[in-house]
């Protein structure tokens, strides 16, 4: 059964320190008032074991839903990524400066780039190698002045065979600049040249490639997370009356480097800079990652793969082609069983038990799937338990709900979801089995 809470408010209030037990935790989300909503306390059940397992459950608006409320280096695009408020919120209660904070399902460096912003080290792992391509160049960002000129230093000039099944998204011209600086990236990686402003101009290409306003290389398709079929652009250029028009490669590079760049201040370079010795970025399974030393990781925030509901391969197979990366060889976590989800995510929570402290904390956020029959978090709480983790609560972030149907997923926005929710698990301490056991 749902209840109200009596709310107090929490401004001017400074949030609880990373030490404090669970207690404090759920005292500030049931008297979270920021965004002028009741938190509303429930019970979560799963069956864990043969037995109930019901964990406290907290609903309200805990972060904005305002668009580009957060650090400008956030905005580089990527299908299924949570907004930069979600780690910031976990971040700042769970850890101090300096904690490393990790993130086994990185995508686009959401929590990282978050970590490396307040002082915290990232530490980040993905089976796609496009993460790193666009993780890695924002948690060391050049200046504008040193893009500029490396601009002018390539070779823009290219007189190979392009192509030509790529005119559906380019113009011609376009198409031989964006193979020109293809063909840069190979032969600075072949020469082990690649350095960090190297790497930001790729990373800023791979987001433009295809888009749906003249920021982008490419002629109006689907915005810029999701690269049709060659047989599907052809069908949009034909339904539109649209042909490619000339796009300046490196001219648009440098504005959305401007635009990447404009918060980014020298007081954020150097604290980023001062925890990149620790830095580490992982291309594997999150399920085995040896080169993560255990009990090191104070923090985990992530998002898995969702069931069936997201094609990662489907959608980055242009950038692949830019990147020399052959998708088929990317061993992506693509599951339609629910049964296979949890095994899958079961050997990734052993994985994260043993990285983690004693004491850190695992915030892992799922979400309604299939109209909201399937929740995610009901299952996601044996996976933990499995692990020898202790479930602390569950956060539910709703940015409109008027009633609890709403919020579990009777009424949510006709399809799909406007909730983010989160299952916080806790790493016993020294000496100390589960409590869940």
């Amino acid at each position: 059964m749902t209840m109200s809470v009596p709310l107090g408010t929490l401004f001017g209030q400074s949030a609880p320190q990373p030490d404090a037990d669970i207690a404090s935790f759920e005292r500030e989300l049931i008297e979270f008032r920021w965004y002028g909503r009741k938190t509303l306390a429930e019970q979560t059940p799963s069956e864990v074991e043969g037995r109930t397992l019901s964990v406290n459950t907290f609903v309200n608006e805990f972060w904005t839903s305002r668009q580009r409320a957060a650090h400008s280096l956030h905005e580089v695009s990527y299908r299924a990524c949570f907004k930069p408020q979600l780690p910031r919120f976990f971040i700042e209660r769970l850890t101090r400066p300096g904690d490393r904070v990790y993130d086994p399902f990185m995508g686009r460096g959401t929590t990282l780039l978050e970590a490396a912003l307040l002082s915290r080290v990232p530490v980040g792992c993905d089976v796609n190698p496009l993460s790193r391509v666009l993780v890695k160049p924002r948690l060391v960002p050049p200046t504008l002045d040193a893009i500029r000129q490396r601009l002018s230093e390539i070779e823009w000039v290219f007189r190979g065979e392009i192509p030509d099944e790529l005119l559906a998204f380019y113009h011609s011209d376009t198409l031989r600049e964006l193979c020109a600086l293809k063909r840069y990236f190979r032969d600075r990686l072949h020469a082990e040249k690649m350095d960090d402003v190297d790497d930001w101009i790729r990373m800023v290409a791979v987001n433009r490639l295809t888009g749906h306003s003249p920021g982008f290389f490419s002629v109006y398709t689907l915005p810029p997370n999701q690269a049709v079929s060659l047989a599907r652009q052809v069908k949009i250029n034909a339904d539109r009356k649209q042909i490619p028009p000339r796009r300046e490669v490196p001219k648009l590079i440098l504005t959305k480097s401007r635009s990447l760049l404009k918060d980014c201040q020298e007081r954020t370079r150097q604290s980023m800079a001062d925890v990149s010795v620790g830095r580490q970025l992982v291309t594997s399974g999150a399920e085995h990652t040896p080169q993560i030393e255990s009990e090191s990781i104070r923090l985990v925030v992530t998002s898995p793969p969702f069931l069936d509901v997201v094609d990662y391969a489907g959608d980055n197979w242009l950038r692949c082609w830019f990147c020399d990366i052959e998708p088929a060889e990317v061993a992506l976590t693509v599951v339609k069983k629910i049964e296979d989800w949890r095994t899958a995510m079961t050997a990734v929570f052993r994985e994260l038990e043993r990285v983690l402290t004693p004491g850190g904390h695992v915030a892992f956020e799922v979400g309604e799937v299939r109209g909201g029959r399937v929740r995610l978090e009901e299952h996601v709480l044996p996976c933990g338990v499995a692990a020898g983790l202790d479930p602390s609560l569950v956060l539910i972030n709703s940015q409109e709900f008027t009633k609890t149907a709403a919020v579990w997923g009777v009424q949510n926005n006709r399809k799909g979801t406007n909730t983010n929710r989160i299952v916080l698990f806790r790493k016993p301490g020294p000496g100390r089995e589960s409590a869940a056991r």
